[in-house]
């Protein structure tokens, strides 16, 4: 099973509050920090330094896709933001963005195992396959 951790977040976004939300929705999903693959995130924030030292501290690879590649993912989102949408050009960075890497990593179709979580200044979602 492919899981992949969907991230969006404000810029200057620190370190603490992602790990935060991760570790918490995680937990809340019973789901094993180990058992994640990959982070995906947009290509706006492929050098945002939170989403980066998230990465490096986890161990784990950061993509990111394009508005475009992830608007195509849009008809699945539980929730579609406006407010995302005028920052990003997608309705949903951090749902389509999970779902756009665990179909790119597993060749498989993927779906939401926990759907959009959300702080003031990020979002978290959790796809997989299989």
């Amino acid at each position: 099973m492919t899981l992949v951790v969907g991230l969006g977040c404000q810029r200057g976004c620190d370190l603490h509050t992602l790990l935060s939300l991760f570790d918490t929705a995680l937990a809340e999903g019973g789901i094993e920090r180990q058992s994640i693959t990959a982070l995906a995130g947009i290509d706006l924030k492929r050098e945002e330094p939170g989403l980066l030292a998230l990465s490096r501290l986890l161990g784990l690879p950061l993509q990111c896709f394009s508005a475009e590649q992830l608007a195509a993912y849009e008809d699945r989102l539980s929730h579609k933001s406006a407010v995302a949408f005028t920052h990003t050009g997608c309705h949903g960075v951090a749902e389509s963005a999970a779902l756009a890497l665990a179909e790119h990593l597993a060749n498989a179709p993927a779906r939401l195992l926990i759907t959009r979580k959300k702080t003031a200044q990020a979002t978290f979602a959790l796809a997989c396959t299989g």
